[in-house]
């Protein structure tokens, strides 16, 4: 039996349950009370440019979990025949995540399913460079760090591993 109460639960003001605990940098849940990183707002309706935008300097920052939340807004506001493609991405980041946490077989299997997804996206749409993406690199990057990740049976440094949306993503 839980000891908080329904009134003593976070809720929004329909119900729904909200998750206040504070967050480190890969979106690991710490203590009530510690200081966390900022979370990303939910359900921000971005122009696609600026979803790229926002979304690279998150993964600079070594924030690969804000970003998988910046490209899941644009997924589930975009138009539907996007919809797979910031899909794609989400999966890329939250890869990044896994993989970064230290969970290889997560992050590996979602960094291929990501790359499946944007190269299979840009296939269907015939462009390879959405909003300046470079789909073909960042799917070469994503398997390349899941092998990495496999080879090494370890955490990466999302820094260091972030890649570069619009461009090079080779290390």
């Amino acid at each position: 039996m839980s000891s908080t109460s329904d009134d003593e639960r976070d809720r929004d003001t329909e119900g729904r349950a909200r998750n206040a605990r504070p967050r480190d940098g890969l979106g690991r849940p710490l203590p009530y009370g510690v200081d966390g990183v900022e979370r990303q707002p939910e359900g921000v309706v971005r122009a696609p440019g600026e979803t790229v935008t926002e979304a690279q300097a998150l993964l600079e920052a070594g924030k690969p979990f804000h970003a998988h939340e910046v490209f899941e807004d644009a997924w589930k506001s975009g138009p539907d025949e996007e919809r797979a493609l910031w899909r794609g991405l989400a999966q890329l980041a939250v890869g990044l995540t896994h993989a970064a946490r230290g969970n290889v077989t997560g992050g590996a299997r979602l960094l291929r399913r990501g790359a499946g997804a944007v190269e299979e996206w840009g296939a269907g749409s015939g462009t390879s460079h959405p909003y300046g993406l470079a789909l073909a690199e960042l799917a070469a990057w994503a398997r390349e760090l899941a092998d990495v990740v496999e080879r090494d049976d370890a955490a990466v440094d999302a820094r260091t591993w972030a890649p570069r949306l619009r461009g090079d993503v080779s290390r």
